[in-house]
């Protein structure tokens, strides 16, 4: 019997678009049960003395820490700028001192159309592996803690164009827990006039 070459094509397509189906529905759950076990994970260091910024009261009657749920429209392979010249500015903190970092590059994303950016910054102290990009949003003070939010970022090599932003990733300063910490602030350059509805959320 011979088959009509159109319909090997048709039967072609929707092998293909199949795969491709099954590998976006996979792919985000298993991205989602990734970050579901980074934030039990989590939720047990905050239950332990040694690991937690909680108080031993606070301790007692902790259960989760509280998140967005995953969506990986927020993570982003965002442009990536190399500073030539990496300046060290002093960071100010919550108790009023300021801490040392290195301004390494900035990133740059498309969120609903519209283009945003955020240094990143690398301390200047070379024990950090990761780039920080400390950053305020527009749900800061509602659904998230006022202060702003912390992103972490890997270091990309001297060639890369590109660095991911996972704002699923974002999480609180310890000042967010508990008074006695110093904590750095999101300079004005890192204040995004969107909302990221990624991440974790303000605590209680």
């Amino acid at each position: 019997m011979r088959l009509n070459p159109k319909l090997l094509i048709g039967l072609g397509l929707l092998l293909v678009f199949g795969y491709f189906l099954q590998d976006l529905v996979l792919g985000q759950s298993q991205y989602a049960a990734a970050l579901r076990r980074e934030r039990a994970e989590k939720n047990n260091g905050f239950r332990r003395p040694e690991t937690s910024p909680l108080s031993a009261d606070q301790r007692q009657t902790f259960d989760s820490l509280r998140y967005f749920a995953p969506d990986r429209a927020y993570r982003f392979e965002a442009q990536l700028e190399h500073f030539s010249r990496r300046d060290t500015v002093e960071m100010p903190l919550t108790d009023g001192k300021t801490d040392k970092y290195l301004r390494w590059g900035r990133a740059k994303f498309l969120l609903d159309k519209q283009e945003y950016q955020l240094t990143l910054f690398l301390k200047a102290d070379g024990r950090d592996t990761t780039l920080f990009a400390p950053f305020t949003d527009r749900t800061n003070g509602f659904a998230t803690y006022g202060g702003g939010r912390y992103l972490d970022a890997p270091l990309p090599a001297a060639d890369d164009t590109e660095v991911v932003l996972d704002f699923n990733q974002a999480y609180n300063p310890y000042c967010a827990y508990a008074d006695g910490y110093a904590c750095p602030v999101p300079p004005a350059d890192n204040r995004l006039s969107v909302e990221i509805r990624a991440g974790e959320q303000s605590y209680k």
